[in-house]
């Protein structure tokens, strides 16, 4: 998968100081909506914030992948913030969360929802991969190392 064609440099966030997990939903809502015409922050905040009622996103190790689905996008959009803090993402571990993956797709995505979700997990339970995020400090350098990024190698017996 190319993760360029869910991310830009203009939806990525460096060292955000938000402090509440509405607070970075709202922050993803907004990014997810740049560069879009046909799309809103706040309908993409309901969705995202509709989700995260079912059960939290928050992946555990600090990270957590908010997302949604929006019967307006034509395509999924991606939009990740670093935090300089993390923040109670209720996740499974009750760790704070600093690395936040918001993806909106469209209401019409079904089997290209879960694989993108199942990239993103596989990506970001990378701990090296995600060390190397914390220890970013610009945003450009922070799109080039999602862009880069690539699954390890499967060793077959």
């Amino acid at each position: 998968m190319d993760i360029t064609n869910l991310i830009t440099p203009e939806r990525i966030v460096c060292d955000s100081e938000v402090a509440s997990k509405k607070r970075v939903i709202e922050v993803l809502s907004e990014l997810l909506a740049t560069g879009q015409p046909d799309l809103v922050a706040r309908p993409i905040f309901d969705s995202l914030i509709g989700r995260e009622r079912l059960g939290s996103t928050g992946l555990g190790h600090g990270v957590a992948l908010p997302h949604g689905r929006f019967n307006q996008s034509q395509r999924a959009v991606g939009a990740f913030v670093k935090l300089k803090k993390g923040v109670d993402f209720d996740a499974i571990d009750r760790q704070p969360v600093d690395l936040v993956f918001g993806l909106l797709v469209p209401d019409h995505y079904t089997d290209e929802h879960l694989k993108i979700l199942a990239y993103l997990a596989e990506m970001f339970s990378d701990r090296a991969f995600c060390q190397q995020l914390r220890e970013t400090g610009s945003d450009r350098v922070l799109f080039e190392q999602l862009r880069d990024w690539k699954p390890a190698a499967t060793v077959l017996p």
